[in-house]
This record gives C-alpha cells, structure tokens and sequence, in this order.
C-alpha cells in the first residue's frame, strides 16, 4: 500500500461558535493475529466480515472511548471469534490514510495465541483458521499487507520496515 494522503472539503481545525475547537484527526483501531497454539503449526484465525467491506479479515476493530489498545485487542478478538486470547507482543502499526476506504484509522496490530474452537461473533458472518501459506485472496482493508509481514516475521524473524 502506498502512502497517501486523504483531501478533505473541510478546514480543521475550526472554532465552533462556542469557542470550541474542532479537530479531525484518525480512528484509532486494533487487529489481532491469533495463532491457535493447540494445533499443528499453529494455523491463525481469519473472520469473514458481515458488514461491508465484505471479504476475509484478521479480527478486529474500533477502541471504545477510554479503552487501553491492550483491553481494545483482547475485547474484539472475544467479540469475533469467542477466543480469550493472551496478547503476546504489539506487533507493528499500520496507518496508510487509505488503508480502509470507509476513513482514516490507525492499526495497532498485536501477535496472540489461543486454544479452543473459534465461532463467528458479533461482526463476523464466519471464522476458519488459515496456514500463512495458505491465506485467501479476498482481503479487506489492507490485511494482505499485515500478513505479508507476519509471515515474514514468523519465518525469518524481520519486523516490517518503517516506510513513509
């Protein structure tokens, strides 16, 4: 994915008629890369995604309000797969403005590890665990990137290079 900026119709910041100022600024988000450490090796869990943009996806999603990114990564990959995880490490952050075309969000990506049997939750039409070597196509967002560094990570042991 290439850096790029996103144009906007509107100046911010700008001052309310109160006297408040009004800023614009990315959504925070989380992604969770859940490998299943119950089961040879230790395929990870991809959801389909009920809500447009359809197509397959690592779990995830938006922080609450006063949500740390740790309780954030925890809650969502509960909401869509029905896993308790344990968060093994942040793994990168990933914040191309055009990553997800609905608005600018920022990704804080995490690596955790699971056992038991994942179901479809919440924004999740469908779950299956997936070898690396054996994801599908149909991605959404920019989550052929982030897998593409995860295999990378997984195999060779090199975190994504910083770009931008």
């Amino acid at each position: 994915m290439s850096n790029t900026s996103i144009k906007s119709d509107s100046i911010y910041p700008f001052t309310l008629p109160n006297g408040d100022v009004i800023y614009r600024s990315p959504s925070p988000t989380v992604d969770i890369i859940i490998e299943m450490r119950d089961r040879r090796d230790r395929p990870i869990v991809l959801i389909e995604r009920k809500n447009p943009p359809h197509g397959w996806a690592i779990p995830g999603g938006f922080l609450d309000y006063g949500e740390s990114v740790e309780t954030a990564a925890r809650r969502e990959a509960q909401e869509d797969t029905s896993l308790e995880v344990d968060l093994i490490q942040q793994f990168a952050v990933y914040s191309d403005p055009v990553r997800d075309a609905r608005k600018h969000t920022i990704s804080i990506v995490f690596l955790a590890a699971a056992i038991g049997e994942p179901q479809a939750a919440d924004d999740a039409a469908a779950v299956s665990l997936f070898h690396p070597w054996e994801i599908p196509a149909n991605l959404c967002f920019d989550h052929d990137q982030i897998l593409h560094d995860y295999r990378t990570y997984r195999h060779y042991g090199h975190l994504p290079k910083l770009t931008g």
